[in-house]
């Protein structure tokens, strides 16, 4: 396929110097469906991005956009702040009833507003305000989100510097393997709690990613996340999981600590919980957490009730029975079985690849090849990103419901990629 990238002059001359994704994918997208966009001039893309983990089940899902055009349709409400509405009823009793009730969890919603980074912040205020604290602790190559709490949180140094002001009450931890297996597991975190000189304040409490998306796929072994919970349990530190972009599914299981086995004290949902892109995001929490005052936390958009339509329609549709996860994991050994045998054939450049259920990563020693690979993918008609601190991993995150041709087609294309890029 042969691509004429279009004149973006009104991108180029008007938008803020701070998009990204667009430099990538010098096109103008104008329709999608599943797991293909269109772009204006008919050219037909295969998304193995998924607005980075926001459209777990496609562009523009049938279900999922019949139940939002029925509502407006009928005038159901748009803009609702903390309103009691109907469209918030049935979300919470679908949410109640399809995924927190099988798995006993006991926690109480909330509605921090309509992007990640507001969980997150509703998160570390939350953990704060019940242990009277001011610390978190958080992982090497973490990301959070790009507001300033989220930030000091978060690894990355290049979007740390884009905060402008110091960013304080926050302290990093080797993640899982960080150090290559030849330190015990959190030997330097126990050691600095024990150390009344080691300057570490008492935490409130620690967040943490199951699987690092953008920090370059890196998975937590499940015994690392069960030692992780004991040991805030010990030290009376509450534990965050942050299941922003693993959660809803992407791992397998509906959220991505499932796996580990463990019940964290708060977790935080967004991106994929709407169902169809939609705004709209959640902080999850144990019930003897909900200390909030009315009002204490909130926000104008927390109420997003064409959000909770799509996603009460997403969990009745998906997440009813147990076939959703079983596909899941089925589609992440077909991807897994692909990476095999292009790292392989790619053994002599230091190719490996990580992931879970249907995320993905593939690293290779020369770390600029990753943004080459992303760009001959996209000229061949295949949307991938690089993630990791210098964009050196090649990311997959499809659509959960990709078929089994559409993941083949896709694998095939990044074989191809990974070849011309050699």
């Amino acid at each position: 396929m042969t691509i004429t990238p279009p004149a973006l002059s009104v991108f180029e001359t008007l938008e803020s110097e701070v998009r990204s994704y667009c430099r990538g994918w010098p096109a103008v997208f104008d329709r999608a469906q599943g797991a293909r966009l269109t772009d204006e001039d008919g050219h037909t893309y295969l998304d193995f991005f998924a607005g980075a983990g926001s459209l777990n089940y496609g562009h523009n899902n049938p279900v999922l956009k019949r139940a939002l055009l029925d509502y407006l349709e009928r005038d159901g409400i748009t803009h609702g702040l903390d309103m009691a509405t109907t469209a918030k009823r049935a979300f919470l009793e679908s949410f109640q009833r399809i995924v927190l009730g099988p798995r006993a969890l006991p926690y109480k919603v909330m509605f921090p507003g309509p992007t990640g980074t507001n969980a997150v912040e509703a998160a570390l205020k939350l953990a704060r305000k019940v242990k009277g604290r001011e610390s978190i602790v958080s992982f090497t190559n973490a990301f959070h989100g790009m507001s300033l709490g989220s930030l000091a949180v978060t690894g990355n140094a290049f979007k740390r510097a884009g905060a402008g002001i110091p960013l304080v009450h926050g302290t990093p931890m080797p993640f899982d393997n960080y150090l290559d297996g030849r330190v015990p597991d959190f030997l330097w975190f126990e050691r600095l709690l024990e150390d009344q000189g080691s300057g570490l304040n008492k935490p409130a409490a620690v967040i943490v990613e199951t699987v690092q998306g953008e920090g370059g796929i890196n998975v937590a072994r499940p015994e690392w996340l069960r030692a992780l919970a004991e040991l805030c349990r010990r030290r009376d530190m509450l534990l965050i999981v942050d299941d922003i972009q693993m959660g809803c599914g992407r791992t397998g299981a509906f959220f991505s600590f499932e796996e580990a086995g463990i019940t964290p004290d708060i977790v935080t949902l967004s991106k994929s919980i709407s169902g169809y892109g939609l705004p709209m995001s959640l902080c999850l929490f144990r019930p003897e957490l909900d200390v909030w005052g009315p009002g204490e936390h909130n926000g104008t958009f927390r109420g997003n009730n064409p959000a909770f339509v799509t996603a009460t329609a997403a969990l009745d549709t998906y997440w009813a029975d147990g076939q959703t996860e079983k596909q899941t994991l089925a589609r992440g050994e077909q991807v897994e079985q692909a990476l095999l045998g292009i790292c392989d054939e790619n053994s002599a450049d230091g190719a490996h690849y990580r992931g879970r259920g249907l995320v993905w990563g593939m690293e290779f020693a020369e770390k600029e090849r990753a943004a080459r690979i992303c760009r001959k993918a996209f000229e061949l008609g295949l949307l991938l990103e690089t993630s990791g601190p210098q964009g050196e991993v090649v990311k997959l995150l499809p659509p959960l419901t990709v078929t089994p041709e559409e993941l083949d087609e896709g694998l095939r294309t990044l074989a191809r990629a990974v070849h011309e890029t050699a």
